[in-house]
């Protein structure tokens, strides 16, 4: 069955000054019904200002903004943010602190669904409050809650008048490590069981993998690539990509034949047909694929150690000063200053040209 997409992005471009680089530049996507879009980058990438285009924060300097098939930006259109049909949830919560947890659901209700009875009110505030695990503390105030219970109020105030779309702006960044972790599984699990779609930023690269459908990862304003959480860790469209989301290791590589020359030894790699003429590279290995073995003759040595909990992570030291690191099993246990030999299967690796942001190679034909 064919879904029903929820927003339509086109040659969206933020410039705020004429002497600045645009903070949003020409960003174009979709969204579905239900689909969770993870917008992931570096802080100053653009994708906060990007959320704040959509929900009307922000008025653009180009293109377009389509919601459940309403122009809400473009083609002479501009719709306020409060009649947008999005629910919007903060990074520090924005619960009003003089009102109940029913009370501060209840007044976003009374705002965008003016015709409901009170009666229809306490019914839908006791449908959110049971969906976000919060039933029984309707008369309680913020401050009685706790910072991952206060993100689920405000998650349960967005979602309470049935918006077509929720946008999440770092949700989960006032929350300690634990406490994250566990919100990410229920974020999720409460917008998959109420069928809202959700756009939400992050610049945390665990977080997005974990809540999204699909993944935008912004660089300078532009959309660098979009994808299944699968597709952007094993098929990154850039280096950059590879480098932020990955955290991978790169290697000058020469080729010579199906031969790739690095300082750590020689890799036979198929060259695809359209880069033939490719003669330098950088060769991406990530951490979790590098396998290391004692051998005294190798010049690379293990110059740092860190004990992780279910793993190790060692940073390497090649002989030219080049900086590597690997993540291992606590079974690996090697001490700091033992040189090793690396290992790496061929298709856990990749090819990108040297000063070229193009589709990666595979290292299988």
């Amino acid at each position: 069955m064919e879904q029903t997409t929820i927003l339509f992005l086109t040659n969206v471009t933020k410039q705020f000054s004429a002497h600045q680089m645009p903070a949003v530049d020409n960003v174009s996507l979709s969204l579905a019904q239900g689909e969770l879009l993870g917008l992931l980058g570096p802080s100053g990438c653009g994708k906060t200002t990007l959320l704040r285009i959509i929900a009307g924060f922000e008025q653009p300097s180009n293109g377009m903004v389509e919601i459940a098939g309403r122009t809400v930006m473009g083609k002479g259109s501009w719709v306020p943010p409060e009649q947008r049909n999005t629910g919007m949830v903060f990074q520090d919560y924005a619960l009003f602190p003089h009102l109940t947890i029913a009370e501060n659901l209840g007044f976003g209700l009374q705002r965008k669904c003016n015709r409901l009875t009170k009666a229809q009110i306490e019914q839908r505030i006791a449908e959110v409050l049971l969906l976000v695990g919060l039933s029984g503390l309707e008369k309680r105030y913020p401050h009685e809650l706790s910072g991952g219970q206060q993100q689920r109020v405000a998650l349960a105030r967005a979602l309470a008048p049935q918006p077509a779309l929720i946008l999440l702006d770092e949700p989960l960044s006032n929350l300690d490590v634990q406490v994250r972790q566990y919100l990410r599984h229920e974020i999720r699990h409460i917008l998959k069981a109420a069928g809202t779609s959700a756009i939400f930023v992050t610049h945390d690269q665990e977080e997005a993998l974990a809540i999204s459908d699909k993944i935008g990862v912004m660089r300078q304003g532009k959309l660098e690539q979009i994808g299944t959480p699968e597709e952007i860790y094993t098929q990154p469209a850039s280096q950059f990509v590879a480098e932020f989301v990955t955290q991978a290791n790169f290697l000058p590589a020469k080729r010579n034949g199906d031969l790739w020359q690095t300082e750590i030894g020689v890799w036979k790699i198929p060259v695809a047909r359209e880069l033939k003429q490719l003669d330098a590279g950088e060769l991406m290995i990530r951490q979790e694929d590098i396998k290391l073995k004692p051998d005294e003759t190798s010049t690379v040595a293990i110059c740092d150690r860190q004990f992780l909990g279910r793993e190790y992570r060692y940073c390497l030291e090649t002989s030219s000063g080049k900086r590597l690191h690997v993540r291992t099993t606590t079974n690996t246990q090697l001490p700091i200053g033992m040189r090793v030999k690396l290992s790496v299967s061929p298709e856990a690796a990749q090819i990108f040209p040297s000063t070229s942001k193009k589709q990666p190679i595979s290292l299988i034909s």
